[in-house]
């Protein structure tokens, strides 16, 4: 018998387009692989087993299944994007517990190409600390439980690394996708402002903030990315040039970028240019009070009397 558990997303999609597999098999192994691991994990605040069961359903219904480019995925869904009929607390017990009325785009989107949403994933508190501890939970890193999964994306990408899904969708503005991806062994795209629909809390942390996706392949984050901008996912043809600029400057004023980090971005920037793109340096406009705005977000609620 073919486990379906831990399989990619582009895999599975392909199998249930062609029936050879039900949507409602699919959700099913993923759910009971989330009741076999993730109490050790932590990945999820919110596991939604009947209504993904019933969504599964719905889905296998739709006369349009043989061309939804996720069909019967199962995705989880970070805690700080509205789901339909779900809470969305943002790691934090101060957070409204009412029902949202309407998904975010984003989860839209994921739901209109055929993904079933099988939970919310576990965050910091507001998600701003670079590891998802919370009221909520711990995460654990899948590869080594005395470790972290990083964050505020942390959850999502567990979920991932420990094959409990084989996509979750995330969001990144200080390194939110990154870090979890770098921390899990992951695929993780911030994917450039305006490219994904952001609205992620007020403001959207100054501009910065962006959703993408967390996967195991590239070609998993090819076609996730593709239904989250709502675009084809196009093949290039030969080698088109593009203009790509390249940063090493930190946005927090005293604060230098490390040097493997430095000499990493240079080396991307060296292979790029060495297949023919224009490559430059071109720093984005980081205002000076950048960095004590974020520090007051980070310490908010920390003080001790």
């Amino acid at each position: 018998m073919t486990s379906w558990a831990g399989r990619t997303a582009t895999e599975i999609a392909a199998a249930v387009r062609e029936k050879r597999i039900s949507p409602r098999e699919v959700v099913a192994e993923h759910l009971a692989r989330i009741e076999r691991l993730d109490a050790g994990i932590g990945a999820f605040r919110l596991v939604r087993s009947e209504a993904a069961m019933a969504e599964a359903d719905a889905l296998a219904a739709r006369p349009d299944l043989a061309g939804l480019p996720l069909a019967g995925v199962p995705v989880a869904v970070k805690d700080n994007l509205p789901v339909r009929g779900e809470s969305c607390r943002q790691g934090s017990a101060a957070t409204s517990d009412a029902a949202a009325e309407e998904d975010h785009v984003t989860v839209a989107r994921l739901r209109a190409a055929g993904a079933v949403v099988v939970g919310l994933t576990n965050v910091p508190e507001l998600c701003v600390f670079g590891t998802s501890d919370g009221v909520y939970g711990i995460v654990r890193n899948p590869w080594d439980p005395s470790r972290t999964a990083g964050g505020s994306s942390g959850g999502s990408a567990a979920a991932v690394a420990a094959g409990m899904v084989p996509v979750a969708l995330g969001n990144d503005g200080m390194g939110s996708l990154r870090i979890p991806a770098a921390n899990c062994g992951l695929v993780g795209l911030k994917p450039g402002h305006g490219t994904v629909p952001a609205g992620i809390g007020h403001g959207d942390w100054f501009g910065m903030a962006e959703n993408g996706p967390l996967t195991t392949t590239v070609a998993d984050a090819r076609l996730m990315l593709a239904v989250l901008s709502d675009t084809e996912a196009v093949r290039p043809s030969g080698n088109p040039a593009r203009r790509i600029a390249v940063s090493v400057r930190s946005p927090l004023a005293g604060v230098t970028v490390g040097r493997p980090y430095a000499t990493a971005a240079r080396e991307a920037a060296a292979l790029l240019a060495g297949a023919g793109h224009r490559v430059r340096r071109s720093d984005p406009p980081y205002p000076l009070w950048l960095g004590t705005t974020s520090l007051a977000h980070w310490t908010a609620g920390t003080a001790v009397d």
